[in-house]
């Protein structure tokens, strides 16, 4: 290496809010214009170094440690980067948003996310909680992270990390089954047997009508849902506690389609028969509501958040007569 390489080598410590960082994740951050082929590069011949020590990508960094960084190609320093400016986002939607916190502390936030608000952009999806995140920095310099999401058309918990180190145990608690995520729901008839576990592999369904998911034993990603029906009105109607014990995308969607017993207001998983005639003027939204989220925090002990009955669910307990004052666990009996 020649003498003005050299001069080009930089050691960086690891910030105190950046342990657990993945190696790759925590030059996203710094040096977001070294590409991962680049990065897999320098690693691979040993020029990023931790600890004077060889590193690979999913290496978890802790705070205090020293990262080598060689010249990088084609990567202006840090500093040099302006990171494109996010649309403000206004008092008002702030202040709505800032009401929606059920849980706050120094590592986490759990908020009630409403219904229709999209969790993160996507095609023609303009507005969406990622591009809201500044709103509920509160007195933290840096914005919350998302560790998982919701879908769209989804109300309830949604678990935000304040810190690099937060996100890293939160999203491994999430990763590794230990979060516990309780659903209701409203079902179009009444699940067969009343209680029970559906083990249905689900993949991405071909076709041009947005992102659908469908049961496929050859090409699925292994999903299962345990659900248990807590009240019911006749044939009609179900009270339906739902535990997916994996992530996939529309997973309860799907699992309670396949089932025969769809979610009411889920038309696009089962048309017109995801509502009810005669049953009223009930709202022909989802009626999927992430209820309660247990997980363990990030500085040890556990977190144990439940949110309300949203607004647009509330007519079909009334009309149903469900009762929703409940704060037992319906799976607590179940141990893995």
């Amino acid at each position: 290496m020649s003498e003005s390489e050299k001069k080009q080598v930089e050691t960086r410590l690891v910030g105190d809010d950046e342990g657990e960082v993945r190696l790759d994740r925590w030059f996203k951050r710094h040096y977001p214009l070294l590409s991962h082929i680049q990065l897999q590069k320098l690693l691979r011949t040993g020029q990023v170094r931790v600890d004077g020590k060889r590193a690979e990508a999913s290496t978890r960094l802790l705070p205090g440690q020293s990262v080598r960084i060689p010249p990088l190609p084609d990567a202006p320093p840090p500093d040099a980067v302006r990171p494109k400016a996010r649309p403000e986002v206004d008092e008002r939607a702030a202040k709505e948003l800032r009401a929606r916190v059920l849980f706050r502390d120094h590592d986490v936030i759990v908020l009630d996310k409403p219904a229709g608000l999209a969790t993160q952009g996507g095609t023609n999806q303009v507005k969406h909680l990622d591009a809201m995140l500044d709103a509920l920095k509160f007195e933290a310099e840096g914005r919350p992270k998302l560790v998982h999401r919701l879908d769209k058309d989804t109300s309830g918990c949604l678990v935000l990390a304040r810190s690099a180190a937060a996100a890293a145990k939160l999203t491994a608690a999430f990763r590794s089954r230990e979060a516990r995520k309780i659903y209701w729901a409203v079902t179009v008839g009444v699940p067969k047997p009343m209680k029970g576990r559906i083990d249905l592999p689900v993949a991405k369904e071909a076709g041009t009508r947005g992102e659908r998911m469908t049961v496929d034993e050859d090409e699925g990603v292994h999903a299962i849902t345990y659900y248990t029906v807590l009240e019911h009105a006749h044939k009609q109607a179900a009270f339906v506690a739902l535990w997916p014990r994996t992530g996939r995308t529309h997973q309860l969607r799907v699992h309670m389609a396949a089932l025969g017993t769809p979610i009411l207001g889920d038309g696009k998983y089962a048309g017109q028969g995801a509502f009810l005639e005669g049953a009223g003027e009930l709202p022909r939204q989802l009626h999927l509501h992430a209820r309660r989220i247990i997980l363990p925090h990030p500085r040890g002990g556990v977190i144990d958040v439940t949110a309300p009955l949203p607004k647009h669910m509330r007519p079909a307990w009334d009309y149903f007569g469900f009762e929703d004052k409940r704060k037992d666990d319906p799976f607590a009996e179940l141990e893995f």
